[in-house]
């Protein structure tokens, strides 16, 4: 990775946190930085967010028009729809205490 990429990936998690993260606490939600490559970062939904039938919309609408205002060197933001390893990991407590 090279320090412009890591520069970039910091204010990238800046932003969600300051910006972004706060309007999407209201709904019970967040955001998290997957990944920032060629100048598209693939952003997660997290919470309520992750769920929401309207998640494709609040990332076109506020993650994506917020990012690109404060990150000049991205070029796109693009909903990650993989399953996080903390939601994984809450799965498998869930199914370990139904099963034991």
């Amino acid at each position: 990775m090279n320090e412009n990429t890591e520069m970039t990936d910091k204010k990238l998690v800046q932003t969600l946190k300051e910006k972004v993260d706060p309007l999407l606490a209201e709904h019970l939600g967040g955001s998290e930085l997957v990944d920032f490559e060629n100048g598209v970062a693939r952003v997660r939904l997290t919470g309520a967010c992750a769920t929401c039938p309207s998640a494709e919309l609040t990332m076109e609408s506020v993650v994506k028009e917020i990012v690109l205002e404060n990150c000049p060197e991205v070029k796109d933001v693009v909903i990650d729809k993989s399953i996080s390893d903390d939601l994984l990991d809450m799965a498998r407590r869930m199914l370990d205490k139904k099963v034991n």
